[in-house]
């Protein structure tokens, strides 16, 4: 038997036993490593939804993992019992017109584990056990902890989002929100050369954490920078934190939408049309699941500082109340046991 977090609605968490199962051809059996508890987790918990995504039944959410092999299926070749891997979430069809464009993110039949977004809903990765396909897997040899192996997603994002922005090589940038997206988003935009990256958010903490992965300046809000950054990441998904990315941009600039706003907000439209702005989307990502891995394993990009807590599943209530709890927390994941 192997436990898992499973989500019946809002606030409406349980820990529940569930049959051990054995790999097919071409599947890897998991044992959890760490499994992060990401926003849209959060959103689940809280709401019963994320976004445009609700909970239609019972389902283990967690998208962002690393895991140790535990059994491996016929043909298996590229990971052996015992190792360390990266898991990534994402199984996009690979023939839909996005998939052919070099945008599986946007896959029109994608398979993503622990989102609602497709009924029946995909299990995630809080369960202490779990089958993958092997072409999601990434063998990790390197002297990493299965922690940062687990935030390799996070940073996907974050990736996605500064490749979204465009050159950011010698240019401002805003972040709003020092979260973990925030905070990875930081530590993309430095990977990708910008000059500066400065961050803003009304919590202490999270000022502090942003510092600590590298920004350059911390601020509770944003109008010191009225007119002067040439990209802005919305990464707070909220609705002040979207104005002061539209006011912060110069003429001409470039604001990315990477965090989940309300469903209905006031958009300032005729802003961005005199103004001339770019409004682009960041969702999910693509090849930079990959890029993420390869940052974490040579410590290039160093996530350790983000990781706050580790608790076991069958204290999964804990520590979503934990992940929700700003003023403790950055990254809770959550481990077997």
């Amino acid at each position: 038997m192997s436990l898992a977090c499973t989500l019946n609605g809002p606030l409406a968490l349980s820990v529940e036993q569930l049959t051990l199962q054995e790999p097919g051809p071409g599947q890897v059996r998991l044992r959890l490593g760490a499994g992060g508890i990401c926003g849209s987790d959060l959103h689940y918990y809280q709401h019963g939804r994320a976004g445009i995504f609700a909970i239609r039944a019972p389902f283990v959410p967690g998208h962002e993992a690393s895991g140790v092999v535990d059994a491996i299926g016929a043909g298996v070749s590229t990971v052996q019992p015992g190792q360390k891997v990266a898991v990534n979430p994402a199984h996009p069809c690979g023939v839909c017109r996005a998939c052919r464009a070099g945008r599986s993110n946007l896959c029109e039949k994608m398979v993503f584990l622990g989102s609602a977004a497709i009924f029946p809903h995909i299990p995630g990765f809080f369960r202490e056990h779990f089958l993958m396909n092997e072409a999601q897997l990434t063998a990790i040899d390197e002297d990493v902890s299965l922690g940062e192996i687990a935030c390799a997603e996070p940073l996907s994002v974050g990736l996605h989002a500064v490749r979204r922005a465009g050159e950011v090589l010698g240019a401002t940038v805003l972040v709003t929100g020092a979260g973990t997206i925030g905070c990875m988003s930081v530590i993309a935009a430095q990977l990708a050369g910008a000059a500066r990256v400065v961050v803003c958010d009304p919590s202490e903490r999270a000022r502090a954490m942003a510092l600590t992965v590298g920004a350059t300046e911390a601020l509770p809000d944003a109008q010191a920078w009225t007119g002067r950054v040439d990209v802005a990441l919305e990464a707070a998904g909220h609705p002040a934190a979207l104005a002061s990315c539209l006011s912060a941009v110069r003429r001409g600039g470039r604001v990315v939408q990477v965090g989940t706003l309300p469903a209905e907000i006031a958009f300032p439209a005729n802003d961005i049309m005199s103004r001339e702005l770019d409004y682009v989307g960041a969702f999910r990502a693509d090849i930079e699941f990959d890029w993420a891995v390869q940052a974490i394993r040579s410590r290039r990009a160093d996530v350790r500082p983000l990781i706050s807590a580790q608790l076991p599943i069958s204290q999964s209530k804990a520590a979503f109340d934990l992940a929700l709890d700003r003023g403790r927390s950055t990254k809770v994941q959550l481990v077997p046991g």
